[in-house]
């Protein structure tokens, strides 16, 4: 899609609205979590959904995102397939493009971070936190490779875990047992115990590139103290996260409740964002092999990505700022996974603060997360799930996805995408609510009104104004919905106000019989049923843009830019039956929606990695049963070894010629028993 229309620009004196999604990284195609913005990336759909709805509310409203290019994924990834980094990213960032615009996400602006506009603004956020005192400078003992002449950055290390033995770990982790790994065994402090951020090291260590083995050497690097910035970052958050998920709450506290320390910005890479020259106090050669670590500028993306839509072609050009340093008048919604957080509300906030100018911070984040396939995991190895790129596949338009998508975003918790929860979806919720209310009352106002709105008069009938009046409410928790970013209780609230146009159209069992019975009654519900379906396809347009097109199309509206345009939508405070006055002329109902098969499912199942989900479940369940059964092992053999330690207790006491002792029951004396003192009463007798 993309945008060719002039920049939006805040207006003073109204709610301005500026909308990120987390930047995709780029050296890989998405699939649909990440899509509806749950699993490793932000959530373009549902920051497309919020974005439509408050420009459709008539508020000023960009929305930003683009490609995450930097960093050692990219380089590794370059790497493997035998191109420069500028190459694969390029090829990637035009690939998730594609998918996003199949996907209908109309962003204003969807840009890249390698530009000179993000250099530019990276390098002089750091200059101000370098000159407020915010940046520290540290001797690390990193992997150097004497062969290239270069520090490497630790997915360049490769060698044998030290924790599990797999031969192919890498320096950051191991992928055959999890664990968070160090690319050298660490150092040892004055008392002799290692010194490691991670669980294990790398055995036999070698360089990535050319397989030498490396050297330690001492490097340098730059750190944001974020401990100096601690207490103004809680300040902040005391006012700012109220509104946020208790997810997004619970992870950022637990960042601050440990205390916040200085962290890495610098990485040994050649892809990157070099570190700028002429500061006093940094020398220039000690980073003049180094970049900035792509957690420090990626968040730095979203205002250097905004210049170039505010300001294209103008590197001296401001715009940028009326967005990105005006709080006072711009609201900042931000979407994203929840692994993202920190980033968003600890590190981009500090690096913000730091600078001490008035930045535009974050005021609503919306996290989600993960959505799960079919009881497993999307697996792009594998071959389990549907990846950007396949679901045009399938032969079932993009809106079709959104709906079910959506409709399924996990919003507080996990969710599944279900092969047969998809066909449901069409066919139910779409074609059999949505779908044949739009034929029944176009194609009888084509019918029996010659096409033409009729003329009515509501007052005359006080069931139809009650009915407005039911449909106003379910409007307004469709607009605090969406304001609150409740994406799934809006597209709920949606059908619900199309299954109420249903219910109407049934207790006034519009057919023939009415329009020659009761004429006026008649003209009426299809008058205003026409303009519950006109109000559909607004409140609709966030979720399903084209099908909104489609309805208004159908209704005899016109785009002011001609055919090929959009028709533009309105989401109004209340529903006044007038969209659509008497005399108005409707076009041809068409199909909005078809009926999918029941057999697609097993067919899609089995494309979409059916036997090797199966066979990954199968396993899953096989760990599963083998971690149980050895717990049980374990548990007898505990068992043994206390009966084995108490028969040679016993065995060591007769040895020992001590007398053997049977414990028996305590047994209540009966008062016929005498005791054995006569002058000694017997004990009371106690019923059970």
């Amino acid at each position: 899609m993309g945008s060719t229309r002039s920049p939006t620009l805040p207006s003073p004196g109204k709610e301005n609205i500026l909308v990120t999604s987390a930047l995709p990284y780029v050296n890989n195609v998405p699939h649909l979590g990440n899509i509806i913005g749950s699993v490793l990336i932000g959530h373009p759909e549902s920051a497309d959904v919020f974005a439509r709805f408050c420009k459709a509310r008539g508020l000023p409203t960009v929305y930003i995102c683009g490609s995450d290019e930097y960093g050692t994924a990219t380089e590794t990834k370059a790497l493997s397939e035998g191109v420069d980094p500028a190459t694969l990213c390029a090829k990637y960032h035009a690939i998730h493009k594609d998918i996003y615009d199949w996907f209908r996400i109309d962003f204003d602006v969807f840009g890249r971070t390698p530009t000179e506009e993000h250099t530019a603004i990276v390098q002089d956020i750091f200059t101000r936190l370098w000159n407020n005192g915010f940046i520290e400078q540290r001797e690390t003992t990193q992997a150097y490779c004497p062969t290239h002449s270069s520090f490497l950055a630790d997915r360049y290390v490769e060698g044998e875990c030290s924790l599990c033995h797999d031969k192919g770990a890498r320096g950051d982790q191991c992928d055959a047992c999890g664990n968070l790994l160090d690319p050298l065994e660490p150092d040892k402090d004055a008392s002799g115990n290692q010194e490691t951020k991670a669980t294990g090291w790398l055995i036999n260590p070698r360089c990535k590139l050319d397989g030498t083995t490396p050297e330690r050497r001492k490097t340098k690097h730059l750190y944001l103290r974020l401990d100096a910035l601690q207490d103004e970052i809680k300040e902040w958050l005391e006012t700012a996260e109220k509104g946020w998920s208790a997810n997004c709450v619970a992870i950022t506290h637990s960042w601050l409740d440990h205390g916040l320390k200085p962290r890495g910005i610098t990485r040994d890479l050649k892809w990157g964002v070099p570190i700028p020259t002429g500061l006093d106090g940094l020398s220039d050669e000690d980073y003049a092999k180094k970049v900035f670590y792509v957690w420090f500028d990626a968040c730095i993306g979203y205002p250097s990505i905004t210049k170039t839509y505010t300001d294209a072609g103008n590197p001296s050009g401001t715009n940028w700022e009326k967005w990105w340093k005006n709080p006072e008048e711009v609201s900042l919604y931000q979407f994203m996974g929840k692994d993202n957080v920190p980033f968003h509300t600890i590190i981009f906030p500090a690096s913000q603060i730091g600078t001490r100018q008035n930045w535009t911070k974050v005021k609503h984040l919306s996290t989600t997360e993960y959505l799960n396939y079919e009881g497993g995991k999307f697996s792009k190895s594998k071959g389990i799930g549907v990846f950007g790129n396949n679901a045009r596949d399938t032969g079932i338009d993009a809106d079709i996805w959104r709906y079910y998508l959506l409709s399924r975003r996990p919003e507080t918790s996990d969710s599944e995408f279900k092969w047969e929860e998809f066909v449901d979806a069409n066919n139910n919720d779409l074609l059999k609510n949505l779908g044949n209310l739009c034929q029944r009352v176009i194609k009888f106002c084509q019918a029996k009104m010659d096409g033409v709105v009729p003329e009515y008069d509501i007052t005359k009938f006080p069931a139809i104004e009650q009915h407005r009046d039911e449909v106003n409410k379910h409007l307004q928790e469709y607009i605090s919905d969406l304001k609150h970013v409740r994406l799934r209780a809006g597209l709920a609230a949606v059908l619900s106000i199309s299954a109420m146009a249903n219910k109407f159209l049934q207790d006034n069992k519009l057919g023939n019989q009415l329009l020659a019975e009761d004429p006026e009654r008649c003209r009426a519900v299809i008058a205003v049923t026409l303009n519950h379906v006109h109000l559909l396809a607004n409140i609709l347009s966030p979720y399903m843009p084209e099908k909104s097109q489609s309805i208004l199309r159908q209704l005899g509206l016109k785009a002011p830019d001609g055919e090929g345009s959009n028709i533009p939508v309105h989401i109004p405070d209340t529903w006044e039956i007038d969209a659509l006055k008497p005399g108005h002329v409707i076009r041809t109902p068409e199909l909005l929606f078809s009926n999918i098969p029941a057999a697609k499912i097993e067919e899609w199942r089995d494309a979409f990695g059916g036997e090797e989900l199966r066979k990954e479940k199968e396993a899953e369940a096989a760990k599963a049963a083998a971690r149980k059964a050895a717990r049980e092992k374990e548990k007898e053999k505990k068992k043994a070894k206390k009966a084995a330690a108490a028969a040679a207790a016993v065995a060591q006491g007769a040895a020992d010629g001590e007398p053997k002792t049977t414990t028996l029951p305590i047994r209540t004396a009966k008062p016929a028993e005498a005791a054995a003192d006569a002058n000694q009463p017997s004990e009371p007798v106690t019923k059970a």
